[in-house]
């Protein structure tokens, strides 16, 4: 039983940059997302869209876009924006229409527009519902998220859309499959496919998930995680246990049996079930 906690508060951002960059190539976006990862500039937001999801989501025509955001409560961000802008630029991406930086003493209208950005955004929170209404009219509509290190997205992400793409053509008769990141790390990305399929009446779920299964090994074989951020779950387990170690599943299991001896948490989602201890 919990019966205390503490939190922590940050203050609410006063300083904002935003800006939207066009890339030729899904490649150069990747590469430019790779060094701003690791220029310490420490953006708050940097996801990049290839082509399909741009054009779909953020106004693209057949470019990728990296939308581009910095924030803080106490110090202008312009000149990080700059600087960041530069290293895009350095990568070949198209920087012509500047940022829109906003603080406590303008109005947030200055240095140009960011009309992808701002599509990308009311886009990202249109998203669930778009979801819901395409499964409705019986589709399958899905994500597949993972984390990868930089020397193995490109593998990974020809092996992913590859097999995808096969399975979509031979199962459901076509579909599209696009990819964004929606986190960038020093050592690797987080990136984030989307599936949209048709699908045949009353075998939704079966397609589904030959669906789910030929993408997933895809990851595990290409060297991602199983998920990013949206944790393990029951659809995950059984190539989650393919990725971690034994002596892992060991430890969380010992830990289990000292925070959570009955078994109440999460049972058999990460570890299999353990013999309750006679009482």
């Amino acid at each position: 039983m919990i019966t205390s906690a503490w939190i922590r508060l940050q203050d609410r951002p006063q300083h904002k940059a935003t800006a939207s960059v066009r890339f030729a190539s899904f490649a150069d976006g990747v590469a430019a997302a790779r060094s701003l990862a690791q220029s310490s500039l420490w953006p708050t937001n940097c996801r990049l869209l290839d082509p399909g999801e741009a054009a779909a989501n953020a106004g693209g025509h057949g470019e990728a876009i990296l939308v581009l955001g910095f924030e803080s409560a106490n110090e202008p961000v312009a000149a990080d924006m700059d600087l960041a802008l530069r290293v895009c630029a350095e990568a070949g991406g198209d920087i012509s229409t500047g940022a829109r930086v906003s603080g406590p003493h303008n109005d947030g209208t200055t240095d140009g527009p960011t009309d992808a950005a701002d599509a990308w955004r009311s886009a990202f929170l249109r998203a669930p519902y778009l979801r819901d209404a395409m499964v409705a009219l019986g589709c399958i509509a899905e994500t597949f998220e993972t984390a990868v290190t930089w020397d193995r997205f490109e593998d990974l992400h020809e092996q992913v859309v590859s097999s995808a793409s096969r399975m979509l053509r031979s199962l459901c008769g076509g579909g599209t499959i696009t990819c964004r990141f929606t986190h960038v790390y020093p050592d690797g990305a987080a990136p984030y496919f989307t599936v949209l399929a048709p699908s045949r009446h009353g075998e939704q779920l079966a397609m589904w998930d030959e669906v789910k299964a030929a993408v997933s090994e895809a990851i595990i074989d290409a060297g991602g995680t199983i998920t990013h951020h949206h944790a393990v779950g029951r659809d995950h387990r059984r190539w989650y246990d393919h990725q971690r170690p034994d002596l892992f599943a060991d430890a969380l299991t010992a830990v289990k049996a000292t925070l959570d001896p009955a078994g109440i948490l999460n049972p058999g989602v990460l570890v299999g079930p353990r013999p309750h201890a006679a009482r």
